[in-house]
């Protein structure tokens, strides 16, 4: 069953796993998480698949690594920032 997650709540998510995990492991964990995105969805454990870290050693990182792997539009407008105008 696939959760749907949206990427203001990654880290709830990523806080359930046990660390440290292998890279392999984190995709294996994320395999059913489908991230809700400004412009569409990816699957987690997809994205984790093109990751070239060996582990992680806490939520923050594998946030930051899932942050790296996702495609520009993912997050909204590129070169805008939030709090403008």
């Amino acid at each position: 069953m696939t959760r749907d997650v949206k990427l203001s709540q990654l880290e709830g998510v990523l806080d359930e796993l046990d660390y440290p995990m292998s890279t392999a492991e984190a995709e294996r964990a994320c395999r059913d998480v489908r991230l809700i995105l400004a412009d569409g969805t990816e699957n987690m454990g997809d994205l984790l698949g093109e990751s070239n870290a060996d582990a992680f050693d806490s939520p923050d990182e594998l946030t930051s690594e899932v942050m790296n792997l996702l495609p520009q539009h993912a997050v909204g407008e590129p070169y805008q920032s939030e709090g403008e105008g």
